[in-house]
C-alpha cells in the first residue's frame, strides 16, 4: 500500500511559497503528490489559511475523500499496545504484525502491509519524543569511519609506544555507538570491525555508509559505478547490507558518525587520557566501560539516552545477523600454478587441476579455507593449514594427472641429475621424494636444491648437500643455499678460489626449474 501523502505539511510549504523541487530535496516528498495535493486544494477551493488549525487526517479526508473512505476498511494499529509488547522478551514487529493481520481477518477489515506498519511506528514514536528524526528512519543506515583521535600502547618491559586506532560504528536514527581500539587500519581489521559492530548491535541495517577508504573501495568516480573492493562486497552480501561510500568530499552524508566520532573523542579518549595500557585487549575493555556510559547518558536535549531509544525502538527494525558468521578473507592475485600442479600459499602448497600448470590463478584465504581461482571461476577448495604449519602439501586426488605423457620433468630425470652431481646430493633428492605422498609434490623442492648448481659449482653443492646430511634429517633448499653462502661445506685449506663458481657441464645440458 501506497504511504499516505502529509497533504498539510505540503499544503504549508506551498503557503510559504517553496517549488515541488525544492519540496522534494528538503522533505522527500515526490513531485507527483505535490501535484495531486496542490489539484486537489485548487479543487476543494481551500488553501494553508483554511487548514491551518485542522488535524493532518481531517485535511487528508477534506482534500482526498475517496481515499479517506478506503482508510477505514483498513484496521488500525495500536502503537502504545506496539511499544510496550517490543519490550518483552521474543516480541518482534513481524510477530505483531501477524497477530494484527490475524485480528484484521477476523473482523473482516484489511491489514496495512509489514512497511507501512513498521513506518507508522517509527513516526508514533518520533511524535511522542519530540525527537528529530526526520532525517533518519530505524534500522536503515549504519555509519562508519576511523576516528582520528588515536590511544596510544606502551610496553611494559622495552618501553616502546605505539598507536592505537579507533573504529567508530553509529546508526543515526538513535545514535548508539560502537567503538573498536585497533592495532592498524588495514583491509581485515575494517571487516572484523564491521562484523564486530553487528555482533555489538544484535542486527544489521539495511545500509552501511562509508568513506572512500582504499580498505573498502577501489574506485569513485563523479559519474558512473563506485567500484568496492572485493572483500568488502562480499561482506555486504553475506550480512545483506547496501555499501554506499559517501560521495567524495562530502562528509555531511555520514554527518552522524562524524559528530559521533567528535564525541567519541571526549567520551573515551580523553577520559582515558591518564591511563597506560599494554595491549589491545585491555584497552577495548577500558573503551567499553566508556561507551557504555555514553551509550547510557540522557541526552541534553531530547528525552532519553542512546541506549533507550536502540533498545525500544531501533533495534526491533535490524535484520538479524546471518546464521554463519562472516570470515574475513585476503586476496592474492597471479600466483603461478607450479610444475606439481600446486600453488605455494604463505610456505605451504595447494593443489589445482593438472591443466593449469605454468598458468597465473587468485588465492582467496581466510582463517580456515583458501579457495584458488582461475579466469574468475573457481577450481579447488582446500583447508588451510594453520600458521605454524610449514611445507606441507594438501592434494585433491582429482587433480592429479592421470597416467599421462610425462612432464618435461619427471623423477627419474631429477634423480638422473642428482646423481651426476654425487652421492650427497643424491642422498638428499632421494629424501625429498621420500618426504612426500606424492611423488610430484618433491619436484620444485628437489629441482630447487639441483638448481643451487647455477650458482655454485657442482663440487661445491655435493659438500653442501654432505654437511645437510649430517645436520638435519630433512635437508631443504633454505638450509642447503645458508650453507653454501656461508662456506660452512668448504675444509680447512681448500683452495676455494680456483673453483668456487664454475658450473658443471652438466648444467648446460639439464635446465632446471625449481627456486627456493
Amino acid at each position: 500500500m501506497a504511504r499516505k501523502i502529509n497533504a498539510k505539511l505540503v499544503l504549508e510549504l506551498l503557503g510559504k511559497g517553496m517549488s515541488a523541487r525544492e519540496i522534494r530535496r528538503t522533505r522527500h516528498i515526490a513531485p507527483q503528490s505535490v501535484a495531486k495535493v496542490r489539484a486537489a486544494a485548487e479543487a476543494a477551493g481551500v488553501g494553508w489559511e483554511d487548514v491551518a488549525t485542522m488535524d493532518e487526517g481531517d485535511v487528508h479526508r477534506l482534500l482526498f475523500p475517496e481515499s479517506a473512505k478506503a482508510e477505514e476498511a483498513f484496521i488500525e494499529p495500536d502503537y502504545d499496545y506496539v511499544h510496550t509488547e517490543l519490550q518483552r522478551t521474543g516480541v518482534t514487529m513481524q510477530l505483531l504484525h501477524e497477530e494484527l493481520r490475524d485480528r484484521a481477518a477476523e473482523e473482516g477489515l484489511l491489514c496495512k502491509s509489514y512497511t507501512t506498519f513498521c513506518r507508522g511506528y517509527a513516526d508514533h514514536v518520533a511524535a511522542r519524543r519530540v525527537t528529530n528524526h526526520l532525517e533518519h528512519k530505524p534500522g536503515q543506515v549504519m555509519e562508519v569511519d576511523w576516528s582520528g583521535a588515536a590511544m596510544r600502547l606502551a610496553d611494559p618491559f622495552t618501553g616502546e609506544v605505539s598507536k592505537a586506532h579507533l573504529f567508530v560504528a553509529c546508526l543515526p536514527y538513535s545514535q548508539m555507538t560502537y567503538v573498536e581500539a585497533t592495532a592498524d587500519m588495514r583491509q581485515n581489521t575494517w571487516l572484523s570491525c564491521h562484523v564486530n559492530a553487528w555482533d555489538f548491535f544484535g542486527g544489521v541495517a539495511v545500509r552501511t555508509v562509508c568513506d572512500n577508504l582504499k580498505t573498502g573501495v577501489v574506485s569513485h568516480p563523479r559519474e558512473g559505478e563506485i567500484v568496492l573492493n572485493e572483500a568488502y562486497e562480499a561482506l555486504g552480501r553475506h550480512y545483506m547490507t547496501a555499501i554506499m561510500p559517501t560521495q567524495v568530499r562530502k562528509p555531511k552524508q555520514k554527518a552522524s558518525v562524524e559528530g559521533a566520532v567528535g564525541k567519541i573523542a571526549t567520551a573515551v579518549v580523553a577520559r582515558l587520557r591518564d591511563r597506560e595500557f599494554s595491549t589491545l585487549a585491555e584497552l577495548n575493555g577500558a573503551v567499553r566501560e566508556q561507551l557504555d556510559a555514553y551509550n547510557a547518558r540522557p541526552f541534553q536535549k531530547r528525552e532519553g539516552s542512546r541506549k533507550e531509544v536502540f533498545e525500544e525502538v531501533e533495534s526491533a527494525f535490524l535484520s538479524p545477523l546471518p546464521e554463519v558468521p562472516f570470515e574475513v578473507s585476503e586476496w592474492f592475485y597471479g600466483r603461478c600454478v607450479n610444475l606439481n600442479f600446486h600453488v605455494s600459499f604463505k610456505k605451504n602448497s595447494y593443489s589445482v587441476p593438472y591443466a593449469l600448470v605454468g598458468k597465473k590463478v587468485d588465492v582467496k584465504a581466510t582463517d580456515s579455507t583458501v579457495e584458488i581461482y582461475h579466469a574468475g571461476s573457481r577450481v579447488a577448495t582446500h583447508p588451510r593449514f594453520p600458521s605454524f604449519v610449514s611445507y606441507r602439501y594438501a592434494t585433491d586426488p582429482s587433480h592429479m594427472p592421470p597416467e599421462f605423457v610425462k612432464p618435461e620433468w619427471d623423477a627419474e630425470r631429477i634423480m638422473r641429475w642428482a646423481a651426476s652431481i654425487g652421492p650427497s646430493a643424491r642422498d638428499v633428492v632421494a629424501r625429498i621424494f621420500d618426504d612426500v605422498q606424492v611423488k610430484e609434490q618433491a619436484y620444485n623442492p628437489a629441482l630447487a636444491v639441483l638448481n643451487l648448481s647455477r650458482r655454485y659449482s657442482e663440487g661445491e653443492l655435493e659438500k653442501a648437500c654432505a654437511y645437510a646430511l649430517g645436520r638435519t634429517a630433512r635437508p631443504r633448499c633454505r638450509f642447503i643455499r645458508s650453507v653454501l653462502a656461508s662456506k660452512a661445506a668448504s675444509g680447512p685449506g681448500e683452495d676455494e678460489g680456483s673453483g668456487g663458481y664454475i658450473r658443471g657441464e652438466r648444467y648446460y645440458n639439464e635446465g632446471g626449474e625449481g627456486s627456493c
